[in-house]
């Protein structure tokens, strides 16, 4: 009883401070305005130097660790849509752990960014396309894998995003998806890049009704999951559709 009444209490502490404390630009801007000021903000010179802001947090190279240590092992998987590429962060990790058949899509909002992610990486692998990540210009069922690092919190309402990302993947595809979850480190980038946050609980649900399971969590290290730090990072499975005539 006693604690169950602590969790509530810190629950409702906790969404107090994120009520606060969070960046709520994202609710007080229409869509449209909205979405032009944050390609303003990675046009410019905030996102120049976003390569070098996620060597500094260690994110880069954490990254790229999840990767070659098989946690994540993208080598599985044929095709493979980068959500939000920004400067090529995760695509440069996806080139060094994947064949050289593997067919892998940069996508971002904005143009800018990927033109520094082309010049970055100095790959022909990797194909670019400038659109928004809730109307993306891909058949149905096109890609293996998706991954999207810090991205989602784009959005003020995450589903339709995911439910692109599902429409997008083929059926039992993956989805490496990093987000910047509402803790204390959270809410300071939610003011540095002009984002929100999640909850743990609130984006499983959302992920849920778009027909995309969590099949695990996953950790930059140990001393991350012990500190709850470094975000959201999860790996999403999507559910095929039940045939209705195996149901009879």
């Amino acid at each position: 009883m006693v604690k169950k009444l602590v969790t509530t209490l810190q629950k409702s502490a906790k969404q107090q401070v994120r009520r606060f404390a969070e960046f709520r630009g994202i609710q007080r801007q229409s869509l449209n305005h909205y979405q032009s000021s944050v390609r303003r903000l990675y046009d410019g010179p905030q996102g120049a130097v976003l390569r070098y802001s996620s060597l500094l947090s260690l994110h880069d190279p954490l990254m790229g660790q999840l990767f070659r240590s098989g946690r994540f092992d993208a080598s599985r998987f044929e095709t493979i849509l980068d959500v939000g590429s920004g400067a090529g962060q995760i695509i440069r990790h996806l080139l060094r752990t994947t064949s050289d058949a593997t067919r892998i899509v940069g996508f971002d909002l904005s143009a800018e960014m990927l033109r520094r992610a082309r010049g970055r990486l100095k790959s022909d692998r990797p194909s670019f396309v400038a659109a928004d990540m809730m109307q993306m210009p891909f058949r149905d069922e096109s890609f293996d894998c998706i991954t999207c690092g810090y991205v989602l919190e784009h959005l003020p309402d995450p589903q339709p995003g995911l439910a692109e990302f599902s429409r997008v993947l083929k059926p039992r595809g993956t989805i490496l998806l990093l987000a910047t979850e509402d803790s204390f480190s959270g809410l300071l980038t939610s003011h540095t890049w002009k984002c929100r946050t999640f909850s743990r609980n609130e984006l499983r649900v959302v992920c849920g009704e778009v027909g995309l399971t969590w099949e695990q969590e996953l950790w930059f290290t140990r001393l991350h999951e012990m500190l709850r730090l470094g975000g959201i990072l999860v790996e999403l499975v999507k559910q095929p559709l039940r045939d209705p005539v195996s149901q009879v």
